[in-house]
């Protein structure tokens, strides 16, 4: 059973994450155990107790959904052995760690480090996100231009999310400017995003600077199966690559469409999202071809993708 992985980022954390499969199985306790020791703070106790507002905190999220994506997919144990593995922005992270091209703890790091680092700037500079639905990348493009040329500030593309749902994001003026004119240009909606920072846009400058040495100085190795970029849509196929993507992240966009349609281009018969919440797994109903698609959350969620890699196994031997 060919069955591709992929991991949400920013956005899917949610009170309660990890307790219950940390507590369920020894290998995604072990991740949080080490996050402990690694962060120097009780990371599943923040995901259980919150506060919540502290959880939402770019500095706190970021760990706290890579701690728990990866420990959901340790979870499932040697069964699960993906041919294809991909994350939208840092939960590309996690599809690193699976493959073998960074080890966890070095993972952990560099998304502690990138979460410190992002928060820092949001804080020099405040900026704004938001979706804008039934627009394509050209006609936003011209919009995005002239919301610049207006004075409004800095605002660029940052998300792509699924035709007809792209995020974009900058300065908070600038993004509502870009929204105002993304309507007149026939923009279905614009959907303003409660997120604390700029991501993925000119305004995370400072913060990929700071990380950067960050990540020259990690090892990292070519991955034991296909991790497709989303930064360029593109398999790795070589080391510096991934550092220099890594460092791109940042600041550049997400072009996770594509990159969903990459992994249905590996011939699958499941899609599996290792997160708190169904953020990938609904996107991929509107790719032609695309397997089905599940969101693993929980215990019962991991239990039923045993059973289900388990009867598939049964069935090769028994031909």
């Amino acid at each position: 059973m060919r069955v591709g992985v992929v991991f949400p980022g920013q956005g899917s954390q949610a009170l309660g994450m990890g307790v219950d499969v940390a507590r369920a199985y020894p290998a995604a306790n072990a991740c949080f155990v080490a996050a402990k020791t690694h962060l120097g703070y009780d990371l599943l106790n923040l995901c259980e107790q919150g506060p919540e507002e502290r959880l939402r905190e770019t500095r706190y999220a970021q760990p706290a959904i890579f701690v728990t994506n990866v420990a959901l997919a340790k979870a499932v144990g040697v069964a699960l052995s993906p041919p294809v593995s991909a994350g939208h922005s840092f939960g590309e992270y996690c599809s690193l760690t699976l493959a073998g091209s960074l080890t966890y703890e070095a993972a952990l790091g560099l998304v502690n480090q990138r979460g410190l680092a992002m928060q820092r700037a949001a804080a020099q500079t405040p900026g704004a996100m938001a979706a804008v639905l039934g627009l394509d990348p050209d006609a936003l493009r011209a919009v995005v231009a002239q919301a610049v040329e207006r004075g409004a500030g800095r605002v660029q593309l940052a998300n792509f999310n699924a035709p007809g749902q792209i995020v974009i994001s900058g300065d908070a003026a600038a993004v509502r400017v870009a929204g105002e004119l993304a309507v007149e240009a026939g923009a279905k909606r614009v959907v303003p995003l409660n997120v604390s920072g700029a991501w993925h846009s000119a305004l995370m400058d400072p913060a990929r600077e700071e990380f950067a040495p960050h990540v020259a100085a990690t090892t990292v190795l070519l991955p034991r199966f296909t991790v497709i970029s989303n930064v360029d849509a593109k398999p790795y196929t070589d080391v510096e690559q991934i550092k220099t993507n890594l460092i791109r992240s940042v600041t550049d966009e997400v072009l996770w469409h594509d990159t969903a349609v990459a992994v249905v281009a590996m011939g699958l018969d499941l899609i599996v999202e290792f997160g708190a919440s169904p953020v990938l797994a609904p996107m991929f109903k509107r790719i032609a071809g695309a397997p089905k698609a599940i969101t693993v959350s929980d215990p019962a969620g991991v239990e039923q993708l045993r059973a289900q890699l388990a009867g598939a196994g049964d069935k090769l031997r028994t031909g």
